[in-house]
């Protein structure tokens, strides 16, 4: 399959992206998850499933991961939004009939970044849809009030991560709570310990989307039943 490797300007930020496949009148747009990539496994077996359904994709990668790992450009919602506008702007130069997948928290960016957008349809995995829930569950996990994080700013976790205080404001300020008209298929995996059942269903009830669950999935698709299960519901939902 055809792959181009290239750069989105947004501003004075470079945005690595991969377009997959032939123009024509239709493209996908892909957003990855946390510590993934613009070619990560299911970015890369949606966009041969798509290509052959005959759409160009364009998939990119996020501030802090990919290539862009050492930037001094942070992974906050304000700049991936802002990437995520380019990436749109960039894509409607290709094409007229623009459609979206997203993973974990590249769903919720893109929630952010793209509800008033003219997109055919969506398609989410294991889409974070409350991350205010999600930051929360964190803080009460390893025993952070709201107090010591708004005094210390920044507390690093044993997992990996980092609470953010200012990440945490704009995330409360900002939650999922608008119109969002587009055709949305998601599949969610029961076993999902960072996205709770009950956000995901209450987005589908909100925005009438339709879930599909697999039975003891994780958050994290990557075993081969996982891809596999992936791969038929991507197949099945995209038009």
């Amino acid at each position: 399959m055809e792959k181009t490797h290239f750069n989105i300007s947004n501003n004075k930020i470079s945005i690595p992206a991969i377009l997959w496949g032939k123009p024509g009148a239709k493209l996908l747009i892909e957003v990855h998850g946390n510590l993934s990539n613009k070619e990560d496994t299911v970015i890369s077996i949606l966009a041969q499933k798509a290509v052959a359904k005959g759409y160009q994709v364009l998939s990119f990668d996020l501030p802090g991961h990919g290539e862009r790992a050492d930037d001094n450009y942070e992974c906050i919602p304000q700049n991936c939004v802002s990437d995520l506008l380019a990436v749109y702007k960039y894509a409607r130069s290709l094409a007229s009939d623009i459609s979206l997948f997203a993973c974990s928290m590249g769903a919720y960016f893109s929630l952010l970044a793209y509800h008033d957008f003219d997109i055919k349809q969506c398609l989410f995995l294991s889409p974070v849809v409350n991350m205010e829930r999600i930051i929360q569950n964190m803080m009460e996990g390893f025993q952070v009030s709201e107090e010591r994080l708004q005094a210390e700013k920044q507390i690093p976790l044993p997992i990996g991560q980092t609470l953010d205080w200012d990440y945490y404001c704009y995330v409360k300020k900002n939650p999922v709570c608008f119109d969002w008209k587009i055709p949305t298929a998601i599949l969610y995996g029961s076993d999902d310990n960072l996205s709770e059942w009950k956000e995901i269903s209450a987005f589908a009830e909100r925005y009438q989307a339709e879930v599909k669950v697999l039975e003891h999935g994780e958050h994290y698709f990557h075993t081969e039943e996982q891809l596999q299960v992936f791969e038929s519901w991507a197949d099945d939902n995209l038009l």
